[in-house]
């Protein structure tokens, strides 16, 4: 799930697929269902460098790619099983405004570090003090997607940006549901990555798809998101865990 500016009444089938890209970036593919009586705003913490500029995250539009996720799926054709992780179970007003990009059914932006957050229309903000409580956020950035009143599966959101650490990729998964900083929260994850070589993943947490994704994804509508000759990686995080990122 993710941090969203308002009241949600419901959040699940969350999917994220990270990939390392060029220059030490990463991709990011983020999708799930969920219920708002009021518009609100998906807010996805970024391991950025710092001073990062506002053009610094490259939004893609996904829309003709519904089914990203489920093609990916495909790729791990055993029914899974759900497996333990290794989370512990259990500015001034002046500011210009910062820029929004239309990417397919929704709206995005790019805020840059915590303090331009005032620069953000009200509704799509957190409460005051949240990203402070939680103190590691103080040097990220946030990728911030507005989605419309009512139920519905937004189709994937996609973007890459720069990383601080480009050994690492990072999965979003913070909750911040109410407003609130939970020690623990409810989990319905599915997490997919592809990682360069070298890179080592836990055998018992990851599986391993088979095939290579170009067997199952399709690859010119992914618009460079998935490397085609590698195989892809699947770990499911479902119940309640700490209320923490992946970090791999």
């Amino acid at each position: 799930m993710c941090c969203f500016s308002g009241q949600v009444q419901r959040v699940a089938d969350t999917n994220i697929f990270a990939r390392a890209s060029a220059e030490g970036r990463q991709f990011l593919v983020y999708s799930m269902n969920f219920k708002a009586d009021d518009a609100v705003a998906m807010i996805l913490p970024l391991p950025v460098p710092k001073e990062s500029k506002e053009d610094a995250v490259k939004f893609i539009n996904l829309e003709k790619y519904e089914d990203f996720f489920a093609d990916l799926n495909r790729g791990f054709p055993e029914p899974p099983t759900a497996r333990p992780g290794s989370l512990d179970a259990d500015a001034p007003l002046a500011d210009p405004q910062l820029k929004v990009v239309e990417v397919g059914s929704f709206e995005a932006s790019f805020v840059p570090a915590v303090k331009d957050f005032a620069r953000l229309d009200k509704r799509f903000r957190l409460p005051d003090g949240v990203w402070e409580k939680l103190g590691a956020y103080n040097d990220f950035g946030f990728a911030v997607f507005k989605l419309k009143a009512g139920e519905q599966k937004v189709h994937p959101m996609a973007f890459e940006f720069p990383r601080s650490d480009p050994k690492q990729l990072f999965f979003p998964t913070v909750h911040i549901h109410d407003g609130k900083v939970h020690d623990k929260a409810g989990f319905d994850h599915a997490l997919y990555c592809q990682v360069a070589e070298g890179h080592s993943l836990p055998m018992f947490d990851w599986r391993e798809s088979p095939q290579h994704a170009v067997e199952f994804v399709n690859i010119d509508k992914a618009k460079g998101i998935v490397e085609k000759n590698a195989h892809c990686y699947l770990r499911e995080l479902r119940g309640r865990y700490k209320n923490a990122d992946v970090i791999v």
